[in-house]
């Protein structure tokens, strides 16, 4: 007998979730490699989604929901059916169909992931839809999902400490493009976006929690010389991040400031840059650092539960203020072994996450359930 695990893969999600929309990609590719013997993946794809199949080859076959995105989410959300049935669910994200079901009995499970606590953490920063969608979600996760995944143990035991969770919290990282890497257009790719060469890599937006005056005042104190690079701005936030690059003391035109790129852009940006500052203080799955550990870029980041247990030894952690980051950014570039042992260390560290490690701990997941 033929067991199928029904992955919710929902791609249509906007520029700011782009990370989580290439994430379930990247997992349900993983899941079809790795798949155990008379197991199978099949999709559950909300109405008006591109055919999954040429993103995920090897599906074993596709369920399209009636209803658009938008509206699949808001009944999610009260627990409104929606054509979904029963079977072994994996949701990528919070959206998914959480109702009551019978796991012992009929063997339905409903298994979710949480990658961040935005919507508790920086609330302010995010639209009131997204948050009480995010929290609406969890609640209903609360009471139905077999298993919540998320990405690191600083955010389970967050979970853990706001109870009723139990013994259902999981811990599977995620990784970069199972594909990322430098491309052999890097340096035309970076002219295409106008970043020079040899820079500081920032990413983030100019809201508290991205941290990002710390980042370019490490810059200055660490008397780099060189350009600044924030990636992942939002739409209409470069004059308030190049106001905070002003006040650090960075100078005009030593700024370059650029949204959320694909990936082939991003590792191009990557592999131009001299070090990469994670500056953000929040318990989010850090993609950018990964993807820099990835690609063996030095790291210096600050200090936080999230950034202990992802890095390990594959970088330098400081304190989040501007002189600590800006003295372990000196360090790291103050001579160039000191640089390429950093360099060494990241991509050393890069190679611990990847989708099919992730895909195959699924497995066992839902098996263990």
């Amino acid at each position: 007998m033929t067991a199928t695990l029904r992955i919710v893969l929902d791609r249509s999600t906007s520029s700011a979730d782009s990370d989580l929309a290439a994430a379930a990609v990247e997992l349900a590719r993983g899941l079809v490699a790795t798949a155990p013997a008379d197991c199978e993946v099949e999709a559950i794809v909300p109405s008006g989604e591109s055919d999954p199949l040429e993103a995920v080859p090897g599906l074993a076959s596709v369920t399209r929901l009636a209803l658009p995105r938008r509206e699949l989410v808001a009944a999610w959300q009260v627990g409104m059916p929606t054509g979904v049935g029963g079977g072994l669910i994996h949701a990528p994200s919070l959206a998914a169909p959480l109702v009551r079901h019978d796991r012992v009995n009929d063997h339905d499970q409903t298994v979710v992931t949480l990658w961040d606590l935005d919507a508790w953490e920086r609330s302010e920063e995010l639209s009131r839809a997204h948050v009480l969608s995010q929290k609406a979600l969890l609640r209903r996760a609360k009471k139905h999902a077999d298993a919540v995944v998320v990405p690191t143990h600083a955010v389970a035991a967050r979970l853990a400490s706001w109870g009723g969770f139990g013994d259902r919290v999981r811990v599977i990282p995620g990784a970069p493009p199972e594909s990322f890497r430098i491309p052999a257009d890097e340096i035309g790719r970076r002219r295409s976006l106008g970043i020079p060469e040899g820079f500081v890599l920032l990413s983030g937006s100019s809201g508290a929690s991205s941290n990002l005056s710390a980042g370019f005042g490490a810059a200055v104190r660490a008397h780099a010389g060189v350009p600044v690079v924030v990636v992942d701005a939002p739409e209409g936030d470069e004059p308030a991040i190049a106001e905070l690059a002003a006040a650090a003391g960075i100078g005009e035109g030593r700024v370059h400031v650029r949204p959320h790129l694909d990936p082939y852009d991003r590792a191009a940006v990557l592999g131009g840059a001299v070090a990469y500052v994670a500056t953000s203080r929040s318990s989010a799955f850090p993609w950018r650092l990964v993807e820099a550990l990835r690609l063996g870029v030095p790291v210096v980041a600050a200090d936080s539960d999230v950034h202990r247990e992802v890095i390990a030894e594959g970088g330098v952690l400081a304190a989040p203020d501007a002189d600590a980051l800006g003295d372990a950014l000196a360090s790291a570039l103050g001579s160039t072994a000191a640089a390429e042992r950093l360099a060494v260390l990241a991509g050393d560290r890069g190679r611990a996450f990847s989708w099919a490690g992730a895909a195959e701990r699924v497995w066992i997941l839902h098996a263990d359930l």
